[in-house]
């Protein structure tokens, strides 16, 4: 067996011919040197080091060696005549699609009107929407200890992931800290998920509109994205029978994203029990982006997929960033929800490997983790939610009597979509065209849905002061009134 090191102190266990090619894995620590060989030997009771003072073998056949297996330099064979540093096909397919759009927009506001942006998915923007002083001292507590300096396993502390699995615990989903991986806010939460499910070729099935990230991280890695439709007059419910028409044995996983970014809108029980319905038949695991988790207005409920499911196999993806508005902490989570042994020790130890490609979530965070669990008061969840649908109806009852436009109601998160007749606005390409301009004229930016796979729509984000909110509706209504024209009354019309 040959122990390599390289200059950071990390041993990667390599076979040797007596070992018959069986890798033994050994867990690797971050070792101190200065300017010394460091020689790792694994025994039964632990790791074991010593300092080496000359080259090659030192004592029970361990030997200290070079990166390429070799105590000297290989040869080169050849010398490259020139510079040609090349970016990797994985950074050259990396796109997000919403950046894709919106730099391509020529965005100049009017200056006699100041900005309004609509755009950003960011509660903190505009500082309206402060987190509780409660989550506040947590943070400040676990600075003050000291204790969460250091670096922590990979999955993270012990007892931050037992917090988070009480915290989200139910009879009908139990969670023990096993199953739960901290992680550095939601999107490596999704990132995590994704890798462990999909090889290159295999596909996912994706939600149109939705949110751009599942995309880009797939396509960088290889994957295929098929997009199932969301049905607007459904209040964004999924086609089922379209999503089950894009499965095949190439399919690795589900993506249900609920409450939805970029709709706003909560599935109900039934919908989702179909949901499941559909991925159990094909034995499909499913993926549940629940960021926005418990940000449901007032008369509606969101149980959690693994909460409803008997058979299928979820992988949970949450965080701090939403619900407790503060989404620069990057504090997020897997919660892992097998059913039957379906996942078994491979998926749990896929993820465990996946997450020590970097060194885990903010130990600050973590430190502060289950006080801000236990200690939110109530009071906080229920004045967000309440401003989110304020704002919500403010912007749907004051958009739904513009000609021209239809707005879509949310149950809950942070958004609603606004549908565009465009055959109504000539003057227009499309939704980016149409939004492009509502900039230049009224200085109100709104995302157009097309960074969504969903032209034809904008997304409107409700975290605004309502004082904002009201006067970026009144501007939107100015400019389409200046822009909207009514159905041709001539006598071709007349005839078709």
């Amino acid at each position: 067996m040959v122990l390599v090191s390289d200059v950071r102190g990390v041993y990667i266990a390599q076979p040797s011919a007596s070992t018959n090619g069986i890798l033994q894995f050994c867990r690797a620590e971050y070792l101190r040197m200065d300017n010394k060989a460091y020689l790792v030997q694994m025994k039964s009771t632990g790791v074991h080091g010593k300092t080496l003072t000359g080259k090659g073998m030192v004592g029970n056949g361990f030997h200290h060696v070079s990166v390429n297996g070799s105590l000297y330099p290989a040869k080169t064979k050849s010398r490259r005549q020139r510079w040609e540093v090349k970016p990797s096909e994985m950074a050259k397919n990396t796109l997000n699609p919403i950046r894709a759009i919106v730099d391509g927009m020529k965005l100049t506001p009017n200056p006699e009107k100041p900005m309004i942006s609509l755009s950003i998915g960011d509660p903190t923007v505009f500082g309206n929407l402060p987190t509780d002083d409660a989550v506040l001292q947590a943070l400040k507590d676990a600075i003050d200890s000291q204790k969460y300096n250091g670096y922590a396993p990979s999955v993270g502390y012990l007892k931050s992931r037992q917090a988070v699995a009480n915290f989200y615990s139910s009879p009908e989903a139990p969670l023990e800290a096993e199953d739960v991986i901290l992680t550095s806010g939601c999107s490596q939460a999704i990132e995590l998920a994704i890798n462990v499910f999909c090889n290159p070729g295999d596909s996912i099935l994706v939600p149109r509109p939705g949110f751009s990230l599942y995309k880009t991280l797939a396509v960088s890695m290889g994957i295929e994205v098929k997009l199932y439709n969301l049905l607007p007059e459904k209040s964004w419910e999924i086609d089922l029978q379209h999503m089950e028409s894009l499965i095949d044995e190439r399919t690795s996983c589900l993506i249900v994203t609920n409450p939805s970014n970029p709709c706003g809108s909560v599935f109900s029980k039934e919908h989702l029990q179909k949901i499941l319905k559909v991925a159990s038949k094909h034995c499909v695991p499913i993926l549940a982006d629940e960021i926005y988790s418990d940000m449901v207005f007032p008369g509606c409920s969101c149980p959690s997929l693994a909460s409803l499911s008997s058979d299928v196999p979820v992988l949970s993806c949450g965080g701090l960033a939403k619900r407790w508005l503060v989404p620069g902490w990057r504090m997020g989570w897997i919660l892992i929800h097998d059913r039957n042994n379906i996942f078994g020790s491979e998926i749990r130890q896929g993820l465990v490997k996946l997450s020590q490609r970097i060194l885990g979530a903010c130990t600050i965070i973590q430190g502060a983790l289950e006080s801000i669990l236990n200690n939110t008061p109530q009071g906080f969840y229920s004045n967000t939610i309440s401003f989110l649908k304020s704002n919500s109806e403010i912007c749907f009852n004051e958009l739904s009597s513009v000609p021209g436009l239809n707005p879509v109601m949310p149950s809950g998160a942070m958004y609603l979509m606004v549908g565009i007749e465009m055959d109504h606005f000539p003057d227009f390409k499309n939704d980016v065209d149409f939004t492009e301009r509502l900039v230049t004229e009224q200085s109100v930016f709104c995302l157009p849905a097309s960074a969504f796979e969903y032209p034809n729509f904008f997304r409107i984000v409700v975290t605004v002061p309502e004082a904002l909110m009201e006067e970026a509706c009144v501007r939107i209504r100015e400019f389409c009134q200046c822009y909207y024209r009514p159905p041709s009354c001539d006598g071709n019309d007349l005839d078709q």
